[in-house]
């Protein structure tokens, strides 16, 4: 059974297995598979039981994503959930909440909920309301789409209603809030996404996002680097290239959006094992995805990481930690109502004055 330890939230990281291209990815760019993505998932939700197990982890994000809205008192007429997965979102906002006084508070501020998921499974995995009682206690509507090609006429008609004739101008200014809760590090045009995103909210509209990145399950990376040169004398790319918190930061600067805020949580999960790591990640849909991924696993490569994996990283009751670094990001749509830095020289107190010297 995985336990889970949390760090405080940091600002500044390592620059570990930066996803150096981010900024730069063209249309034509596929870094990552989104076709064995969605049979990732899609693998994933039909093993219904092992899916919802291993889904502690992005339930966790979700819930301190809510945390985050609820310090921010707005409505949230029309909320757009780009990667929703099975609901976890949806989850948190009805999920009871630390302090009493919470409880209902965000189901209060929502009006509209869309969701939105690349896999069709996974996306109606929870639909059940009675078992799932959160399907009838807000107003949602789920859509089965690619979140990279986010703007489709299915979207459209869910957010304004109309079944006129299509075209994606008519995004513009129509959504309060868009959420994503860890989806985004498998997007191949993440700066395409994020003017998408920025494009389609309201003037002062909200976008907060969680994904992973850095040098998240550093761990195992290291561990089958190691292993695969000892073995091999080659290092294939065994785990997902990630964006790091800089170029998050830098991309959505770029994407336009005002207020940036971007800040990052160390996860840490402890395993029996690094096959029980690895079996967690297939049931969480987050396999490797990269379009040039090596598609075998030996067992010599294995036994030979899993020694490694321990002479490096062991805790001390002989556990294996993973972890997981998340980043956090909310941006707002500029608006003429959000509060602007005065003119340069407009001060008309001294600092040295201030600081006395």
């Amino acid at each position: 059974m995985a336990t889970i330890r949390c760090r405080l939230p940091r600002l500044v990281l390592p620059q570990y297995c930066r996803y150096m291209a981010l900024s730069s990815v063209s249309e034509g760019m596929q870094v990552f598979n989104r076709h064995v993505k969605q049979k990732q998932r899609d693998r994933a939700a039909l093993d219904v039981q092992s899916s919802r197990t291993v889904e502690y982890l992005r339930s966790t994000i979700a819930d301190r994503l809510i945390e985050r809205l609820l310090l921010i008192a707005r409505q949230h007429e029309i909320l757009v959930d780009v990667g929703s997965g099975a609901g976890t979102v949806e989850q948190a906002i009805m999920g009871p909440r630390e302090d009493p006084n919470d409880d209902g508070v965000m189901k209060s501020r929502v009006g509209k909920v869309i969701m939105t998921e690349l896999s069709e499974k996974l996306l109606y995995r929870d639909a059940d309301p009675v078992e799932f009682p959160f399907n009838t206690e807000l107003d949602i509507t789920r859509l089965h789409l690619d979140e990279e090609q986010l703007f489709t006429p299915s979207l459209l008609g869910a957010v304004t209603g109309e079944d006129g004739e299509y075209s994606e101008y008519k995004f513009e200014n129509t959504v309060s809030t868009v959420i994503s809760n860890m989806s985004m590090h498998w997007i191949n045009n993440l700066p395409s996404l994020l003017a998408k995103i920025k494009f389609m909210l309201k003037p002062d509209g909200m976008f907060i996002a969680s994904m992973i990145g850095g040098d998240s399950l550093f761990e195992l990376r290291t561990a089958l680097q190691q292993a695969e040169l000892q073995t091999y004398d080659r290092i294939a790319p065994r785990l997902s290239p990630l964006a790091d918190v800089s170029d998050v930061g830098g991309l959505m600067q770029k994407a336009g959006f005002n207020l940036i805020t971007v800040d990052v949580d160390d996860i840490i999960v402890s395993f029996p094992d690094m096959m029980t790591l690895m079996r967690d990640i297939k049931d969480m849909g987050e396999s490797n995805a990269v379009s040039n991924r090596p598609h075998y696993l030996s067992r010599e490569l294995i036994k030979a990481a899993e020694k490694i994996y321990k002479d490096m990283h062991a805790n001390e009751d002989g556990t294996l930690p993973a972890t997981f670094r998340i980043i956090y990001m909310i941006g707002w749509k500029p608006s003429e109502s959000q509060p602007k830095p005065l003119a340069r020289g407009s001060a008309d107190v001294n600092l040295k004055d201030v600081l006395g010297l």
